[in-house]
């Protein structure tokens, strides 16, 4: 095999190849990079079994074939190459990187011991990548990142007609976000599910978030159920995991009519401010009434913080204590410049229910966005 590429496009290609392998693998083939070489280019590929990556770019290819070779190595390599065309060749088991002034000399790994790189099914959908890449930002970050409940530590997509929500909880809080779904007129892709890695689909958000439209196909063979993502010549795979999501949907209020509007930019402030002074998963005592907000940290002997910031109340002034990070969290993801925390209420009158968080266009006007962020401090599932 011998062939010449950009040194940028190369890089770029090896890079994405590697990202979702895991740090630590029990098989080191499964470290490695594909690169298979023919007369339209390169193609460039990995598998872990769980999740594969594959990516094609132009390169000028003298000789055809194909090599294995350590990802995470190559990646590094040919991110501190100087401004020069990369050639690379092999010859019985060594494989030569060569660009500028610098050379390597790889070992090879043997192909033959590699697994097949999953088949994609046919596109059960479209979705635009800019507002997937964003309602994955917003919701990943509320599930589970204990692998005991493995059902948890992902993100579960439902497709209904021409929309797709993306759902995620870690029992704590729940987090949800809808966005359109093209389906192109199959009725296959009119209602689907599918409960993706959290991880992973964050990196797809990452990789594809700049695409224009990511083409979504879920295929399920053999008793493997798995997604696929696509957009511009590159592909990501995934194992789906197994099991029921909890039917958290439930769990968020028809209408609330207890509930304060602030500037959300503020409120992130003076919530990372009091915080400095708890001691860790301590919660932040929230006030509302008439006159603001009120936070309060009670954090030692030592150490004790409080702020006031304005606020708008409808209904009944209210106390909540709540988690800091967590609350943090479901701020950052509102896209607007004020938030509505809005009040649930419980069977007991002296126990408030689950704070839901929702974007508010100004302080009188609701969000146009389908972004819904409930946090309790107590166990929302059980």
């Amino acid at each position: 095999m011998k062939f010449q590429v950009n040194r940028d496009v190369f890089s770029e290609a090896v890079s994405f190849a590697v990202k979702l392998l895991p740090q630590r693998t029990t098989l080191p083939i499964l470290s490695g990079v594909l690169i298979e070489a023919t007369a339209d280019g390169l193609v460039l590929s990995s598998f872990d079994y769980e999740v594969s990556s594959r990516t094609e770019i132009q390169a000028d290819v003298e000789e055809p074939g194909t090599v294995l070779v350590s990802g995470r190595l190559l990646a590094e390599i040919a991110g501190r190459l100087p401004n020069a065309p990369v050639r690379i060749a092999t010859e019985d088991s060594r494989i030569s990187v060569s660009c500028g002034s610098a050379t390597f000399t790889l070992l090879s790994m043997p192909v033959e011991e590699y697994p097949s790189i999953p088949e994609i099914g046919e596109q059960s959908g479209v979705v635009p990548a800019d507002e997937f890449a964003a309602a994955v930002a917003q919701v990943a970050v509320a599930a589970s990142r204990d692998d005991v409940t493995p059902v948890i530590t992902g993100v579960q997509l439902e497709v209904r007609e021409n929309n797709l929500s993306l759902v995620a909880t870690d029992r704590y809080r729940v987090a949800i976000r809808e966005i359109e779904w093209d389906g192109g007129g199959v009725a296959d892709s009119t209602e689907l599910t599918a409960l993706v890695p959290a991880r992973t689909l964050q990196e797809v958000g990452k990789t594809f978030g700049h695409s224009g439209t990511i083409s979504v196909a879920i295929t399920s063979r053999d008793d493997r159920e798995l997604i696929a993502f696509s957009a511009e010549k590159k592909t990501v795979t995934s194992l789906l995991i197994k099991g029921n999501f909890p039917p958290v949907r439930r769990l968020f209020p028809d209408t609330v009519d207890n509930y304060a509007v602030m500037n959300t930019a503020e409120l992130i402030e003076a919530t990372r401010r009091v915080a400095l002074v708890l001691e860790r998963e301590a919660a932040l005592r929230y006030s509302f009434s008439q006159d603001g907000l009120v936070l309060e940290a009670i954090g030692s002997e030592q150490a004790q913080a409080s702020e006031q910031v304005d606020a708008i109340l409808t209904g009944d002034d209210t106390v909540v204590s709540l988690k800091p990070q967590f609350l943090l969290d479901g701020l950052s993801a509102v896209p607007s410049e004020f938030v509505r925390i809005s009040f649930t209420k419980t069977e007991n009158p002296n126990k408030p229910g689950p704070v839901l968080i929702t974007s508010q266009t100004s302080r009188e006007q609701a969000g146009a966005d389908t972004y819904r962020y409930l946090l309790q401090p107590n166990l929302l599932l059980r």
